[in-house]
């Protein structure tokens, strides 16, 4: 969750010629990630996310950034840059664009491809203007350069922005594989030029931060890939994100070479990896993909299923599997490959579909038993170099929660930035760029926002403590009838339980002190039902924490005769 800065006040006005960084996202979390930087009255936003929800928001569909500091200022906005093609940097640009659907968006040739699929479900034309490393572009006071990174994605950029009052350098997410899928290196050349022509703020990936050494190559996971389709007896299938082209590749090159067909399975794998072909960024092997409705007519042998629900989303495709509720029947000898790591919060949910498909009898392959995934994220000696090649006069770590953070403020000290020139701060906090000295100037909102079916932002902790109250407590719903004016119980109190292990002859006790409890009301001159119903919930509330030791919900419905 987002936590509150007590100790913060708004910041003031920023002075002339500083540049202010408000992290309205992605700070102390791994997910919704959105930077948004003020120069001279004008604003510059980087990255636009999303938060997957975990057991802690049942219900709730999508967690955006909290765009109440923008709300004001929308006409400031100069452009939204986006680093790369991700949700958690991606998937809010549609809620964002609601407010104000002309803001345009810069980015790469493929990342702008899969935000445009993603706006038109939303019936949003945007303004983009695509842009690739090495080109420069003014927008209003922000002059950006684009700089090639390497990630699990292509087509992924970091972003120099030149000011008036100091350089800033965003990473995106990045890595430094030197043996790259698609060929195209983290451009660290770009980074020392931008190093010797001074970098004030360094805004670094954290992720990985706290992991020494560095990032496997992508191209070392092959050999288990081709491992396990040699020795699969049925049906392969894979579980990834719809976003990773670079895996979805090497399942498609190990397709080829086996001879079987592949077969996609979920909207949005579909969706994108439709767009990848057609842009160039995905290689098919002439008559690999097939049609879904097609593999019933091909041997068990032949066929590789590309799906999602790598993280345990239990409405995606892998889950659905899982639990019997999905067309694709799992069974005896079929093979799942999980080709991802568990984003921090979703590993019981992961573990919970690893175990519903071993049930059914398939052999489950996943990063604990072999090598089937990489990270796309610098680990602390890439992040190490990075620092020495940049030689950034300031820090400010992003995307990650507190304890990547501060392992990357702490490696950045390392490699001699001063103890106050590297910052670890949490969503909403500001930070201004002074004279070359960053420091923290204040607070602005920057809670979650709630996406729940149709609704944005009506959902609250309020909503999602009565929800988490029902699934783990159950609920004791009481009616009574009562007379006021003779301060009578003519009715009840009758009572329902749901959730809760308890037999409705445990309530006969407590219906007497209910009913005993509003006639002493009703005797002391209470006669407005709410009062009424308040005495009906701390009296069962009481003798439900006493007796069942639960804390349910407590329904109270009190009638006037």
């Amino acid at each position: 969750m987002s936590y509150p800065h007590i100790d913060l006040q708004a910041p003031r006005p920023l002075k002339k010629g500083a540049v202010r960084m408000i992290p309205l996202g992605g700070l102390g979390e791994i997910g919704r990630n959105m930077m948004v930087l003020e120069h001279r009255g004008q604003l510059l936003v980087i990255d636009c996310g999303v938060l997957f929800p975990d057991d802690n928001h049942p219900g709730i569909d999508l967690i955006l950034p909290d765009f109440t500091f923008l709300e004001d200022r929308l006409d400031d906005i100069q452009a939204l840059v986006l680093t790369h093609g991700h949700e958690d940097h991606i998937g809010g640009v549609p809620f964002l664009l609601r407010l104000k659907p002309d803001i345009p968006l810069i980015g790469s040739q493929l990342t702008l491809a899969l935000t445009e699929a993603k706006l038109k479900e939303h019936r949003i034309k945007p303004y983009t203007l695509a842009v690739r490393e090495g080109d420069i572009e003014k927008l209003g006071h922000f002059e950006c350069e684009f700089v090639a990174v390497n990630h699990s994605i292509p087509d992924s950029l970091a972003v120099m922005v030149r000011t008036s009052g100091g350089t800033l350098l965003h990473t995106g997410d990045f890595k430094m594989d030197q043996l790259p899928l698609d060929g195209r290196l983290t451009d660290l050349r770009a980074f020392a030029r931008l190093g010797e022509e001074g970098v004030d703020v360094f805004l670094t990936d954290s992720t990985n931060a706290t992991i020494p050494g560095f990032t496997t190559p992508e191209i070392e996971i092959a050999p288990a890939i081709d491992k396990v389709f040699r020795h699969a007896k049925r049906r392969i299938v894979v579980g990834c994100f719809a976003s990773h082209i670079h895996r979805v590749q090497q399942v498609l090159t190990a397709s080829a070479k086996a001879g079987r067909k592949v077969a996609y399975v979920g909207r949005s794998m579909v969706k994108n990896m439709t767009i990848a072909e057609k842009l160039g960024y995905l290689d098919v092997p002439p008559g690999t993909v097939v049609d879904l409705n097609t593999i019933d007519t091909l041997p068990d042998d032949k066929v590789v299923l590309i799906c999602t629900g790598s993280q345990g989303e239990p409405m995606a495709a892998l889950g659905r599997m899982a639990n019997r509720d999905h067309k694709i029947e799992i069974g005896d000898g079929d093979t799942v490959m999980l080709l991802s790591s568990p984003v921090p919060g979703n590993e019981s949910s992961v573990w919970r579909v690893i175990n519903g498909l071993m049930r059914l009898g398939a052999t489950v392959v996943h990063q604990g038993t072999a090598r089937v995934h990489v990270s796309g994220h610098a680990s602390a000696g890439e992040l190490l170099y990075a620092y020495n090649i940049v030689k950034p006069r300031n820090v400010l770590p992003v995307h990650g929660e507190w304890r990547h953070l501060k392992a990357n403020a702490d490696l950045a000290r390392l490699t001699g930035v001063g103890e106050d020139h590297a910052l670890v701060v949490e969503d909403g906090v500001v930070v201004d760029l002074v004279d070359g000295q960053i420091s923290i100037a204040g607070v602005v909102p920057a809670g979650y926002v709630y996406v729940d079916g149709a609704s944005v932002g009506e959902a609250d902790e309020a909503l999602l403590k009565d929800r988490r109250i029902l699934r783990d407590e159950g609920f004791i719903s009481v009616i009574a009838v009562v007379d006021t004016m003779e301060g009578k119980v003519i009715a009840g109190p009758e009572m329902f339980a749901r959730g809760l292990t308890v037999e409705d002859a445990a309530f006969e006790g407590i219906q007497t002190k209910v009913r005993s409890a509003l006639e002493d009301a009703l005797a002391g001159g209470v006669s407005d039902t709410y009062q009424l119903q308040q005495v009906i919930r701390r009296t069962v509330g009481g003798w439900a924490g006493r007796s069942l030791r639960r804390r349910p919900m407590i329904l109270p419905t009190v009638v006037e005769a």
